[in-house]
């Protein structure tokens, strides 16, 4: 009997036992897995912290573990919990990856914007190839006034955005930076700077003795802002490659020249150039060649823009010797077939001095306007002929002291011109007919001296004598030339 009870109790045991096991098995948990991760945090305007934190989906997730990356560790950094720290401006990537699979990951751009730009000025020319080499959109490399030595070319692809530009800048009160590429042979490959990306603003560099262009732009949407092109083997600044509607504001090119001694302009919009290109209040001067070179091969219809530019004595080398380049101050245009249009429309501009022509055809077959433009001392200071005319002619408000030149295209609209409606024009028209002092210093700000070259005397007939062509004037109407009295 005790046997039975015995077996009994042992059989109770076992099926208790069996019972729990069954029991374990049906309530053991289920591992749920992150399917999205959200980052949240803010940009760094001020100070040099942002705390980042993840949003992990769903809510159930048995894992919730995050490890944090950034970018770029020369901007930033970032901590285990997320804590940004920056070491200067720029803009980073934040990467929140969940670690149960290691696979699904949150992403955010952070833009850092808190430190002052003086923090990181630029110095010596180790620390300006490291900058440009490494640069990204919003960031600004501030330079300090100075010479450097530059033994290679610079090609800057890397593109800011229409809001976020990249800024080349010498810093205000050091005087001008100046980049040296003397060390640089006379070469088609050795151009100073080549500017193959978008938004840019150049502002305050020299580019001095390059062995090609000083500046070659290929991209788009730049603003190259008082700068300097000066004693480069080829045309200072070129726009080509396609570059469209960038902006060359108060700059100057000068004594550049080639070994030929005639293939080096000052600034150049020509070959495969883009539209919607603008020149504006910059001075040409003692260029080999052209002031302006508009010629292409390859482009085709495309219109450049010149506002109150001024092409000085081009043709002539720094020596003041003559040449054998063309030494037109404005050349409109030109191609191979004689067939391309290169549309321009010049306002407020001047040539003088230039040993060809101050406003060249060249064969151009596009669109050409003048308004209030100003011609004195040119070999001809207008040459436009029958010769692979010009689709259109339009010319107002001009005056001209000199060789007049021609006017001819297949359509013409030639009004109001110091040489139409009986006007006489003569030395004693203007307050002074000497042009040296268009080379005169700029102002602080970058902008065209005050001068009083071509200005009008009071009781000139060129006063008043113009068309409303849509520019400002004082008066009943619009004065003749450059300056409005």
């Amino acid at each position: 009997m005790k046997i039975i009870k015995l077996n009994y109790l042992l059989l109770l045991l076992f099926v208790f036992a069996c019972s729990k096991d069954s029991v374990g098995e049906d309530t053991k948990e289920v591992e749920v897995f992150v399917t999205t991760v959200n980052i949240t945090g803010a940009d760094i305007t001020e100070g040099t912290t942002s705390q980042m934190n993840a949003v992990v989906i769903p809510e159930n997730a048995t894992n919730k573990s995050i490890s944090w990356s950034l970018s770029d560790a020369s901007i930033a950094n970032i901590s285990s919990e997320g804590l940004i720290t920056a070491k200067k401006n720029g803009t980073v990537t934040v990467t929140a990856t969940a670690l149960d699979k290691g696979i699904v990951k949150g992403i955010k751009e952070i833009v850092i914007s808190s430190f002052n730009p003086e923090e990181n000025l630029i110095e010596n020319v180790t620390q300006l190839k490291s900058a440009l080499s490494s640069v990204k959109a919003g960031e600004t490399i501030l330079v300090k006034g100075g010479t450097y030595v530059m033994n290679s070319r610079i090609t800057l692809t890397v593109s800011g955005t229409e809001n976020n530009k990249i800024k080349l800048i010498a810093k205000e009160g050091t005087g001008r930076v100046k980049l040296d590429f003397s060390s640089m042979s006379e070469n088609s490959s050795n151009q100073g700077i080549i500017l193959n990306a978008d938004y840019w603003h150049f502002k305050g560099i020299d580019v001095f003795k390059a062995g090609d262009n000083g500046l070659q732009v290929r991209g788009n949407n730049n603003l190259i802002e008082f700068c300097s092109f000066s004693e480069c083997s080829d045309t200072g600044l070129q726009i080509d490659n396609g570059a469209a509607n960038n902006t060359i504001l108060n700059c100057d090119s000068y004594y550049n020249a080639d070994s030929t001694n005639e293939n080096a302009d000052g600034f150049a919009c020509k070959l495969t150039a883009g539209t919607g290109n603008k020149f504006i209040g910059c001075r040409a001067w003692q260029n080999l060649d052209d002031g302006w070179d508009g010629y292409l091969r390859g482009s085709d219809n495309i219109l450049t823009t010149y506002e109150n530019c001024w092409a000085i004595k081009n043709g002539y080398n720094k020596l003041g010797q003559k040449g054998i380049g063309d030494g037109n101050g404005f050349k409109t245009g030109g191609s191979d077939g004689k067939d391309l249009k290169h549309n321009a429309k010049y306002t407020n501009c001047i040539a003088v001095g230039n040993t060809a022509d101050g406003f060249d055809h060249n064969s151009n077959r596009g669109i050409v306007t003048i308004y209030n433009c100003s011609a004195y001392d040119n070999g001809r200071n207008f040459s436009f002929s029958n010769t692979n005319p010009l689709e259109k002619l339009i010319i107002k408000n001009c005056n001209y002291l000199g060789d007049y030149g021609t006017i001819r295209a297949t359509s013409v609209e030639e009004t109001n011109n110091s040489w139409q409606n009986g006007i006489t024009t003569s030395q004693d028209d203007f307050v002074s007919i000497d042009y040296s002092q268009l080379l005169n210093e700029r102002k602080a700000d970058g902008s065209l001296p005050d001068v009083t070259f071509f200005h009008l005397n009071t009781g000139s007939d060129l006063i008043n004598a113009g068309v409303d062509v849509g520019l400002p004037f004082n008066g009943t109407a619009p004065d003749l030339g450059a300056f409005e009295l």
